[in-house]
């Protein structure tokens, strides 16, 4: 038991729980890696620039090295671009000189075809060997003389002894050029055929479909058929002179046109289909 009259060793009081710290009102302080929720960090607006500059010179960069092609075009490519869009929108090509086709003028169309070229080509060497100009193009009709050259007199069915005239008469001064009416081939060439003296005959194969078409040109002066048996000429070909050969009363082309040998009116005929 204890001595009451003994010193009394002090006990310490049991701890007592501390009261919280009072808040501060400076800010806490936090750890450099570590960023409170609902915080952001402040950053530095100047260095945040450059380094956003500084990445968008590096992506310009790594592209145009990358990819030249890209947004990159020669002036000549675009100028070669530009002509190709213009030639393409009108439809049109040009080539060289050296690539073009030997191509022959019809007027208003162009002769492009193997039959189209060889028939211009004998025109033209027809021209040259007899010294007359054709007066027509490939694939016309014409009337048989040069306008202005002839004067028409008597024409179909006017009356003959014993029998009617079966064509049309282009009365000219001796000499006058007389030309194939329409394209074909010679069936006949005589300095005396019957009463048609000096006279050709053609046969117009382009013209006939199913009904055969021939022209005849009589009344030449002698010596001047320009064409012979089997020769094709084109429209407007020079095949004679106008002369007084045969039964005739004065210097003219007789002219006749004959569908599946039959006689027809050639004036009429002539109206009906020269372009």
């Amino acid at each position: 038991m204890a001595d009451p009259t003994a010193p009394q060793t002090r006990i310490p009081a049991p701890p007592q729980a501390s009261e919280p710290a009072a808040r501060s009102a400076a800010p806490a302080q936090f750890p450099p890696h570590a960023v409170p929720a609902g915080r952001r960090p402040r950053r530095n607006v100047k260095r945040l620039s450059r380094s956003t500059g500084a990445a968008l010179a590096i992506s310009a960069l790594v592209v145009g090295t990358a990819l030249p092609a890209i947004g990159m075009v020669r002036a000549s490519d675009a100028q070669a671009a530009n002509n190709a869009s213009a030639d393409i929108r009108a439809q049109s090509f040009t080539a060289a000189n050296g690539v073009l086709p030997d191509v022959q003028v019809h007027g208003t169309f162009t002769a492009t075809t193997p039959t189209e070229l060889s028939a211009k080509q004998a025109a033209t060497a027809a021209a040259a060997r007899t010294g007359v100009a054709s007066i027509a193009q490939p694939g016309q009709v014409i009337y048989p003389m040069a306008a202005g050259s002839y004067t028409l007199t008597d024409g179909f069915g006017a009356p003959r002894s014993g029998r009617s005239h079966m064509g049309q008469d282009f009365a000219a001064p001796i000499g006058t050029p007389i030309y194939a009416a329409a394209d074909g081939c010679v069936t006949l060439s005589q300095e005396s055929y019957q009463g048609y003296g000096v006279s050709v005959e053609l046969s117009h194969a382009a013209l006939s479909g199913q009904n055969a078409v021939s022209t005849l040109y009589a009344h030449m002066d002698y010596g001047t058929r320009a064409v012979q048996v089997g020769e094709c000429v084109t429209a407007g070909q020079f095949l004679g002179r106008v002369g007084n050969t045969g039964w005739t009363v004065g210097s003219c082309l007789h002219f006749e046109v004959h569908i599946n040998d039959s006689a027809i009116d050639p004036l009429a005929w002539l109206q009906s289909n020269v372009f």
